[in-house]
């Protein structure tokens, strides 16, 4: 069965940042084009900041992360999984 692509339910992309190995050097947040991602409030083991995923605060918004990958792309530390779907 087809999903409708306006369906708030559905979700677009999602990524997964390892917060251990991320160093807060904020590149994926530079090229993210939907800002839905930015630095956690606490420090990481390392004493970083590193980058968060920003999930929508209401959970029938509909999630504006489209799978692109550009944050995985730069990411010198690799520490950015993306999810599609």
């Amino acid at each position: 069965m087809a999903r409708s692509r306006n369906s708030t339910s559905t979700r677009r992309g999602h990524i997964l940042i390892q917060q251990d190995i991320c160093k807060g050097c904020g590149l994926c947040i530079s090229v993210c084009p939907q800002q839905v991602i930015g630095f956690s409030d606490t420090l990481n083991e390392k004493g970083y900041y590193p980058a968060e995923f920003i999930d929508p605060v209401d959970a029938d918004a509909p999630n504006p992360c489209t799978g692109c990958a550009f944050c995985a792309i730069i990411c010198p530390d690799v520490a950015i999984e993306v999810y599609r779907g």
